[in-house]
């Protein structure tokens, strides 16, 4: 593996939408749009689970974090897109291209993780509800989140350092809307076989241990919900999850076809379509599927509303 001084460019090309420069004005105004839109609905979260009362649970508290944690995914990759798509300037530094590799794939890692350990507030709160305040203490919420966010961290090291140890030499364009491993990887003139087997032992790790932990219990919380008597009881339950389902199979769908694959069935062309997926769309929709389908956040927004 060649050290990371041998590498000839001191900065990289980002394509990103480079194929449309009739429509790149339009784009900045929808991007810019989406990226307002995430972050205020995503800070709305964070204020309404800190201020009101009602919404000071566990399940809350997760949301307020997976909200920060969407806030932090855009505001990591959006404005650099949208300052290449304003100025007409399409490169990033080397250091620049580092730093937002670093900080990505940290959220990606810690975004999988800490939806599996909604899932686990969720099994808790249906199938042991009589021990749930017990079992889900303060303590053991900090203790889960920052879990999540210790297994972002460590996966990023690993990645950024396997990453930026390729020599890149052949050409510094990255067919991408911003630096992340896959296209980087194809970039590489160096024997990439190392970095493509830790990006698929930790994409099965960070990535498909946590799904499979949402599976399981998402099994048993089913299997709770049919011995319910009742079909009031048993929509009742089933609506506290129906959020969560729903970004579970946005987010996991999305990550887990980028990066469990080989490199060499990768298509920038089309991948970086699904990228969109899980970089923007699903922050984006966060704040409504988490509104829309849950009275108690919709009460309290309405409440925070009222009183203003």
């Amino acid at each position: 593996m060649e050290s990371l001084n041998q590498t000839q460019f001191t900065e990289f090309i980002i394509l990103g939408f480079s194929n449309l420069a009739d429509l790149q004005d339009l784009i900045f105004g929808i991007f810019l749009v989406v990226y307002l839109l995430t972050f205020s609905g995503n800070l709305t979260i964070i204020y309404i689970t800190k201020c009101d009362p009602s919404l000071h649970k566990p399940m809350y508290f997760f949301l307020s974090n997976l909200s920060f944690l969407e806030m932090c995914y855009t505001s990591v990759t959006l404005p650099k897109m949208l300052q290449n798509l304003w100025t007409k300037n399409e490169t990033i530094s080397y250091k620049g291209c580092v730093t937002l590799l670093y900080f990505f794939v940290t959220f990606v890692g810690t975004e999988c993780v800490l939806l599996s350990v909604m899932s686990y507030d969720r099994f808790v709160a249906i199938c042991k509800p009589l021990r749930y305040s017990l079992i889900m203490s303060k303590k053991v919420c900090v203790i889960l989140t920052s879990f999540s966010w210790l297994c972002g961290l460590m996966n990023s090291v690993v990645h950024s350092i396997f990453t930026f140890h390729l020599s890149f030499c052949h050409t510094n364009r990255i067919n991408y809307f911003f630096c992340d491993i896959p296209p980087l990887l194809l970039l590489s003139c160096s024997d990439t076989s190392v970095n493509e087997t830790v990006l698929l032992a930790a994409g099965a790790f960070i990535g498909c241990t946590p799904f499979l932990c949402i599976i399981v219990s998402y099994a048993y919380i089913i299997l709770t919900i049919l011995r319910i008597r009742t079909t009031k009881g048993r929509r009742k339950a089933f609506s506290t999850c129906t959020s969560h389902i729903t970004v579970v199979v946005l987010y996991f769908g999305s990550v887990l076809f980028t990066y469990l694959r080989p490199i060499s069935s990768y298509s920038m062309d089309k991948d970086r379509l699904i990228a969109l997926l899980y970089s923007f769309l699903t922050p984006l929709l966060n704040p409504f599927i988490y509104t829309l389908k849950n009275k108690e956040v919709t009460n309290a927004l309405a409440k925070a509303c009222f009183k203003r």
